[in-house]
């Protein structure tokens, strides 16, 4: 396919009906997405789509999950594209570009401790990498999943946690501020992470959440011994076309529809005042 060919695929939506519909929090919601037309490549881990509101607009959101056909996605309701898509039912159509930018490249800790570090809905986009992980366990030595969040309330995909520890996780949870009926830990993620790593040069380290928590999360892990070529983080931009052409994604010398969202920590760290990342 020419370049020209396919920039114009890349730039058309392919129509998917909202086959299922959960809701994660309060302002989050996991749709269940069945194609209609030809469906997009099967996304890589990380990756992400470009959704199409009909009459409203589009917005990249983070691929949470893909099985049996259906691509799964996760929306916070932040705005008015999140929120006409938040309020999807079953039946409706919604536009579906993709996927696009770099992965987490779950290769990169076969053999060694698998550690993911998540905030908040940043948990959405590190669901692939816990599926595929466990999906084929023997070829970690360890699954270790931090979750943090607001409240209890903000956690997503709360249902699933303690699926992913009967099946060999590891998975530890945090909150900012507890609730009466909470009984775990309060605090910041990034105070699970000291306990959570065994072989700090055998572990690779996969962290997603605001920016502020992965910049604390990455010095952290970087502080207990963890190689920073070994940690890998995603990073969000204002991305509009998802195909390199407009450059509202520009960071330095990367456009993070195409070069990322996911990128190596060393690399991040230049591109993004300290007090962000």
């Amino acid at each position: 396919m020419t370049a020209g060919g396919h920039h114009s695929a890349a730039m058309r939506p392919a129509r998917y009906l909202v086959a299922g519909r959960h809701a994660e929090t309060y302002d989050t919601v996991t749709l269940l997405l069945r194609p209609v037309d030809e469906p997009i490549e099967p996304p890589d881990p990380g990756q992400f789509t470009m959704l199409y509101s009909f009459g409203v607009g589009e917005v990249p959101v983070s691929v949470s999950g893909a099985s049996g056909g259906l691509l799964v996605q996760t929306i916070r309701a932040v705005g008015a594209v999140t929120r006409a898509l938040c309020a999807a039912e079953p039946g409706d159509m919604i536009g579906v570009r993709g996927p696009f930018g770099t992965g987490w490249e779950v290769h990169r800790a076969d053999g060694r401790d698998l550690l993911v570090v998540a905030g908040g809905i940043g948990l959405a986009p590190l669901r692939p990498v816990l599926l595929s992980a466990l999906a084929e366990r023997a070829r970690y030595d360890r699954v270790v999943l931090l979750v943090g969040a607001r409240s209890p309330e903000d956690l997503p995909f709360a249902r699933e946690l303690g699926t992913w520890r009967r099946r060999g996780a590891d998975v530890r949870i945090t909150v900012d501020h507890g609730d009466k009926g909470w009984h775990g830990r309060v605090g910041l993620v990034t105070a699970l992470i000291q306990d959570a790593i065994a072989d700090p040069a055998g572990t690779a380290a996969f962290v997603c959440g605001p920016e502020i928590m992965m910049r604390l999360s990455a010095e952290m892990l970087v502080r207990c011994g963890v190689p920073p070529a070994a940690i890998r983080v995603s990073l969000e931009r204002n991305m509009r076309c998802g195909a390199a052409l407009c450059g509202h994604c520009q960071l330095g010398p990367l456009l993070l529809c195409r070069d990322g969202p996911v990128v190596g920590y060393a690399e991040a760290v230049p591109l993004v005042a300290k007090k962000e990342l």
